[in-house]
């Protein structure tokens, strides 16, 4: 196994640039090369401001919440591939739950995203997750596998070598409630088959896949220690500096 540990923070909706920066320096003076990659998904507004703090530090990068499909034209208040990758950021965080819930972006909407982001030498995130109600029916593994096929199994062998994956039970994000580490490890193992099936052992082998889902200093150790669990997508808690950094140094 030679796949990337990555603890990413995804800032989404919080902090105004003065905050944002300072949270940026806080976790670099504390982080070295030698812990897992650190991701910071900083607002848009935010995003020049934070890579300037974080580029000259190993190990540190900095990504989108979220991008348009299109390269440019008439689509207000959307955020561009060109635009992120001009400001220093690598990756892009696609089809998060509230994107998915509260922007009703689905599965074909966000395969356009995912190539649009490879095209043009960025790197995605993709999260996929279930609600409540469809892990009570027993349905999660189906939801989730839907949810790669419709948006990254279009993906050729060397593109989808270049995705991160985050899975993110619905009903644990935003609300203190954390899948077990046994669930955890479950959904992270039947992913890791469901690329198995799809593009081999080596490439499933080599896919970094994220828990996310109310990941805290206080269970991250335990999370991280499942052996198909390479880190985490972090939310509330990457809004303290020091916090994220015990979530960091966890494994």
């Amino acid at each position: 196994m030679s796949r990337q540990l990555i603890v990413a923070g995804n800032w989404k909706m919080n902090t105004n640039l003065k905050e944002g920066i300072k949270l940026a320096k806080g976790v670099s003076k504390k982080t070295k090369p030698s812990d897992p990659l650190v991701i910071m998904a900083a607002p848009a507004t935010h995003l020049h401001a934070v890579a300037e703090v974080v580029k000259d530090i190993p190990g540190i990068q900095v990504a989108a919440q979220n991008c348009s499909q299109e390269l440019s034209g008439a689509y207000t208040g959307e955020i561009s591939v060109g635009m992120i990758k001009a400001i220093g950021a690598k990756y892009v965080i696609l089809g998060h739950s509230e994107r998915r819930q509260y922007f009703k972006e689905g599965n074909a909407l966000l395969a356009k995203k995912v190539k649009t982001v490879l095209d043009n030498s960025l790197l995605p995130i993709f999260c996929c997750g279930e609600p409540l109600a469809v892990r009570k029916a027993g349905n999660h593994a189906r939801h989730v596998s839907k949810q790669l096929r419709e948006g990254l199994f279009h993906l050729s062998k060397k593109d989808f070598a270049k995705v991160v994956i985050a899975y993110e039970p619905i009903w644990a994000i935003g609300t203190g409630v954390t899948a077990s580490p046994e669930q955890a490890q479950e959904m992270h193992d039947k992913i890791r088959k469901m690329i198995v099936r799809k593009y081999g052992d080596k490439i499933a082998d080599n896919t970094t896949i994220l828990y996310g889902g109310s990941v805290k200093p206080a269970n991250a150790k335990v999370l991280f220690s499942q052996p198909d669990v390479d880190g985490g997508l972090v939310g509330g808690a990457s809004l303290k500096a020091d916090d994220f950094v015990k979530i960091i140094k966890a494994r």
